[in-house]
């Protein structure tokens, strides 16, 4: 009876926990979303962008947060699964694998205020580019690549011993076995690294700040990639989402700063929503594709059929 007894009250812990981060997120999504009340008008999406007049205009960058999402993921996203991979398969157990691992939790400590640094020091200074996309881009997956190198590796640890076994003995090879069958399976954790690593995407700044610049210059379609003035030439200054609100905080030149910035956080709030909600229908599409679930649900509606 004491067992139970105490089995109720941590369980009934742990729900109240749980339901108290619910509120908290609720409270914390709906206080910016009120305080930001008006973001979806087009003028201030894609008004004046002059930070010396009010009205926002903050369309640049809005899609520099967005280019420097998709920049960062093709980067990241290969060397974190290829780093799990590697560790979950292929690595032995020895010093260099401790070593290897003791690099990836020096890495996840690091402040983005130092990789910030770093990139200035190598991305803008060394190479010669000055305040560029590529850049922040590069410095950002410095910061995201421990921790999705970790759940990579944790996901493709966690499909059981035995359904590996399984396809190796129809006579699959190592890389058909870890393509075909424990990737699908791994998929959903991937998935949450994945979008993970999207909202540290969304909301870094200190890093951007001496990598990818606190401009953007005005943007043409028609420019030659090359030019800078072209919105997708990765080395030219980007001014994100992030380091636009961290500015007009700070700095207020603007006569309206403040209801810009939070119009601006509540696009951000929402972007960041809409990402996930994307990223978790994806995964499960593409999980009922490798599981085969939906032919599944066709050919049992075929038999009740007949």
């Amino acid at each position: 009876m004491k067992a139970r007894t105490v089995d109720a009250i941590w369980t009934g812990i742990l729900y109240a926990i749980s339901f108290l981060v619910v509120v908290l997120l609720g409270f914390f999504i709906v206080t910016i979303i009120l305080r930001g009340w008006g973001f979806w008008d087009p003028q201030f999406l894609f008004g004046n962008p002059s930070n010396t007049q009010a009205g926002g205009g903050i369309g640049p960058q809005l899609f520099n947060s967005l280019y420097m999402l998709v920049l960062t993921l093709l980067i990241s996203v290969p060397l974190g699964l290829g780093a799990g991979i590697y560790l979950a398969e292929y690595a032995k157990q020895g010093k260099l694998l401790s070593f290897i691992r003791l690099c990836i939790e020096a890495m996840a400590s690091l402040p983005s205020i130092v990789v910030g640094l770093f990139g200035l020091l190598v991305f803008v200074t060394l190479t010669g580019w000055g305040y560029t996309l590529i850049g922040g881009a590069l410095a950002i997956t410095i910061l995201n690549l421990p921790g999705l190198t970790r759940v990579c590796e944790n996901a493709i640890l966690d499909v059981p011993y035995s359904v590996k076994e399984a396809s190796l003995g129809l006579g699959a090879t190592r890389w058909q076995t870890l393509v075909r069958v424990v990737l699908p399976a791994a998929l959903p954790q991937i998935i949450t690294g994945v979008i993970l690593a999207a909202g540290r995407i969304f909301g870094e700044a200190a890093a951007l700040i001496y990598t990818a610049g606190l401009t953007t210059p005005f943007l043409n379609a028609s420019a030659d990639l090359s030019s800078k003035l072209n919105p997708f030439n990765m080395f030219r200054p980007a001014e994100t989402l992030t380091v636009h609100i961290w500015k007009l905080n700070s700095e207020g030149i603007v006569p309206d700063a403040k209801l810009i910035a939070a119009k601006s956080a509540a696009i951000l709030i929402v972007m960041v929503l809409l990402f996930n909600i994307a990223a978790r229908l994806i995964s499960v599409l593409l999980q009922r594709y490798f599981t085969g679930s939906k032919g599944r649900k066709k050919r049992n509606a075929n038999k009740i059929a007949v």
